[in-house]
């Protein structure tokens, strides 16, 4: 775990391990984003991962899928070091890698079928038929209607391009998905439905999920633990349970504060022991 207060939010050390950070330190010139960051995912979790704008937490997540160099540190994934592997061993972990960007990042000219085949051509050597066979099982898999296949972006409801960035981020049946602002720019109503299908992806498919969020809702609805960052660190980790009761000033602003849910006072005191559990 990163510190000490980081730790207290999980006593259990003994689960699989998925994903682990451990002393990375990011910087762009003189600029120093991350310093010594250490976090684990494990196996099976949905950890949402919040903190300050600007803070970092892209930053974090473009230097786990190695889109940017770190400084220092180590990258476990499957409990393999990333700096240490072979061609063919990178690319065996992009292809159990899944990722939603913020906006979806469907490719305009392409339709949704063509849209979610994208890994499968790049990793795979399947025929059309079995591509497009397995394409519509994913579009079904989250929630998009039969037809919506063969529409493109531009034809497509916010929700619907969120829902088909996410089929494409299924296409390789994935053992971790990353999704970066996931609810963000949905309504209520179309929030609360995404994190629903999200929630049962990890209980049907056996997802680990990373999600990079602002929205309360999902962090109270379907994360079972919650990293936040803050100090070029993780500055605590924990249920939810235990983020009601932590003391620093970020954490309880963000989580007990005037935007934040109203929570019953007894549903702290209550809860205060739980903060180590998921």
């Amino acid at each position: 775990m990163a510190t000490t207060a980081a730790g207290e939010g999980r006593d259990d050390k003994s689960g699989d391990v998925i994903l682990s950070v451990r002393d990375v330190s990011v910087a762009f010139g003189e600029q120093v984003v991350l310093d010594k960051l250490s976090l684990d995912v494990y196996r099976g979790e949905i950890l949402g991962f919040v903190g300050a704008s600007g803070s970092g937490k892209s930053v974090l997540l473009r230097t786990v899928l190695g889109l940017n160099r770190k400084q220092g540190g180590t990258i476990k994934l499957f409990g393999v070091d990333t700096d240490n592997v072979t061609e063919a061993q990178r690319i065996g972990i992009d292809m159990r890698l899944g990722m939603l960007f913020q906006h979806g990042a469907l490719f305009s000219g392409l339709s949704v079928i063509e849209n979610v085949q994208v890994p499968m051509r790049e990793y795979l050597d399947l025929p059309r038929k079995l591509m497009d066979e397995l394409a519509r099982l994913k579009i079904e898999l989250v929630g998009l209607p039969a037809n919506a296949a063969n529409k493109f972006p531009s034809q497509l409801s916010g929700g619907m391009i969120k829902r088909a960035a996410l089929a494409r981020a299924l296409a390789l049946d994935p053992a971790i998905v990353f999704l970066d602002e996931p609810t963000s720019g949905l309504d209520p109503i179309g929030a609360a439905e995404f994190d629903e299908l999200v929630a049962k992806l990890r209980d049907t498919m056996g997802l680990t999920v990373y999600m990079v969020t602002h929205d309360l809702d999902s962090l109270f609805s379907v994360c079972d633990r919650v990293a936040v960052l803050g100090q070029k660190k993780v500055l605590v980790e924990g249920s939810i349970s235990y983020m009601l009761t932590v003391e620093e000033p970020w954490v309880k602003s963000y989580f007990r504060g005037k935007r934040a849910r109203q929570i019953d006072p007894a549903t702290l005191t209550s809860n205060a022991s739980a903060g180590a559990n998921r």
